[in-house]
């Protein structure tokens, strides 16, 4: 106990010293703005320059070798390292406190420039090496079939001898797009060929696909291919998971025996209404049992009657934040407490290990009062997990958006507490202790309080993809969104609950994402994923 309590306090000093996302003063420099991209390691500045030549010359503060990729302060071009010299002779390796010379350096390069380790070549040989071995596909054949007027085929068999759970598996679907004669650019094989093999991050990899096509045809949406694939995919896993658990090759957790599987009729469906508007008549949502409402809403006067109507009509659960900040957690106590006299609340969904200390203070207040559901942020990766959660009182877990199928298969079979999967929503990328609108971790009287106005906001990367950002407006805190929506079809998995998370969806379209959900379906385009599924962990 003595040496974990060290432990601790050294660990305690070293955030204290950095502060970084966890310090609570005001730091507008917290994220670096004039270089947003990877900066690297530090190893010197330029002290000699010859341009006609290419050569710079610096000492070195950290190690560099032949292959290493560095970068300049004022340039965005990345350069590798061909030619490095210690006093004119050439060397594959310099250290820290050595004088070099390297070569063939053309750009925006300046005597007192701050120059950068962007990548080890060392550390990459490495890298590779270590998976090269690892991780291998399991290799799959097709058969595609694509007749005029006729449903388009595709079969897909394993044949992995040294693996018996994925050996000699072979399944087949179709759809109802038919392809027709093309007036122009007919399909070709292989750009059949490349649509199929796209496997993407899956355990799976094709290998020979052999293709029956009628000359001059056109296929009228390309994306059916791909649906088809994933499909196929998604069958073989479903095969592969009965039979590891038909062979008893899961993992043996000494838990209580097997749960019973839910149907999807009795499946409850909760609601993550990320965003509220007061100018929205909730009650107009249909199907839906349970409600998660974020804390920081309850702090509004202007949404007590829309509270009040959600609060009335569905069981209503708070939904506390991920991050909560030292010097906020008084007022955040003092929102759940005046939340607790003004509206019918059913329960809680924490977000973060600390909130057991929430749910114990809870208890001692109101017994057993309220119900206590696990976010998928404490990551509930296995069946202990879930074991530890029900003793500190928790009923439900929410199960992690990063977990694929097997592993879902294998928490559900063995589950200790009622669970509930994400079926539809953005995922959130990151949490910050940083509010992107006003440029700091704190608020300042003159940032203009944006985090407070009706407005969308977004971030867009260098491909056009466009992220949701949400500002939480009482602990400076922003959640980014995935920019693809996942939905995937959970009647497939033995859960008690399905969970829909919604950020600017219209009741009509919250209602439609319901029927879907309750259809046992999935929707699809362009706009959607199927998430870590079909991924390995």
């Amino acid at each position: 106990m003595r040496k974990i309590k060290r432990n601790l306090c050294k660990f305690l000093t070293v955030v204290a010293f950095l502060g970084g996302h966890l310090a609570n003063t005001a730091n507008k420099d917290l994220v670096y703005s004039k270089k947003p991209n990877h900066m690297g390691i530090y190893i010197g500045n330029v002290s000699n320059f010859k341009p006609n030549k290419g050569h710079i010359f610096f000492n070195l503060t950290d190690s560099i070798s032949i292959g290493d990729t560095i970068g300049f302060e004022n340039e965005t071009t990345k350069y590798t390292v061909s030619e490095l010299m210690i006093k004119g002779k050439n060397v594959t390796t310099a250290n820290k406190k050595q004088l070099v010379e390297i070569g063939r350096m053309k750009g925006n390069i300046h005597i007192g420039d701050r120059i950068y380790k962007l990548a080890s070549k060392e550390l990459s040989t490495k890298a590779k090496l270590s998976y090269s071995t690892e991780n291998k596909k399991i290799l799959l054949s097709a058969f595609v079939k694509v007749i005029e007027n006729e449903p388009i085929e595709l079969t897909v068999t394993t044949n992995n001898s040294d693996n018996e759970i994925f050996n000699n598996i072979t399944v087949h679907q179709k759809t109802d797009i038919v392809a027709v004669k093309a007036n122009s650019r007919p399909i070709d094989e292989e750009r059949i060929r490349t649509q199929i093999s796209k496997t993407n991050n899956t355990i799976f990899s094709f290998g020979a696909i052999n293709i029956d096509l009628e000359d001059n045809l056109f296929i009228p949406s390309i994306s059916v291919l791909n649906e088809l694939r994933r499909n196929c995919l998604d069958e073989i896993l479903a095969i592969s998971n009965s039979r590891i658990f038909r062979k008893g090759k899961n993992v043996k957790l000494g838990l209580s025996s097997c749960s019973k599987k839910v149907s999807i009729k009795n499946r409850k469906i909760s609601l993550l209404l990320n965003v509220i508007n007061k100018d929205i008549d909730y009650t107009l949502i249909k199907n839906v049992d349970n409600v998660y409402i974020p804390l920081k809403y309850f702090s509004n006067k202007k949404l007590e009657d829309t509270l009040h109507s959600i609060c009335d009509n569905f069981k209503a659960y708070i939904y506390l934040p991920t991050v909560i900040k030292a010097n906020y957690k008084n007022l955040l106590n003092n929102i759940v407490s005046n939340s607790i006299d003004k509206f019918n609340i059913k329960g809680f969904v924490i977000s973060n290990i600390s909130s057991c200390i929430f749910i114990n203070n809870l208890k001692e207040k109101y017994g057993d009062k309220f119900e206590y559901i696990a976010n998928y942020t404490l990551n509930v990766y296995n069946n202990y997990t879930d074991k530890v959660l029900q003793g500190l009182g928790v009923s439900k877990i929410t199960l992690s958006p990063e977990l694929n199928s097997s592993t879902i298969n294998s928490i559900c079979e063995h589950k200790v507490s009622d669970n509930e999967l994400i079926v539809y929503g953005r995922t959130p990328l990151m949490t910050s202790n940083y509010c992107l609108l006003g440029g700091t971790n704190k608020c300042y009287p003159t940032c203009g309080s944006k985090c407070k106005e009706d407005v969308k906001y977004y971030l867009k990367d260098r491909l056009g993809f466009s992220f949701r950002i949400i500002p939480d407006s009482i602990q400076t805190v922003t959640t980014i969104y995935n920019s693809k929506i996942t939905s995937i079809n959970g009647s497939d998995f033995n859960v008690n609950s399905y969970r829909i998370d919604v950020i600017d969806e219209s009741i009509d379209e919250i209602n439609d994402i319901v029927n879907v959900v309750l259809e046992g379906n999935r929707l699809e385009g362009k706009d959607y994923t199927n998430g870590n599924l079909n991924r390995e962990i």
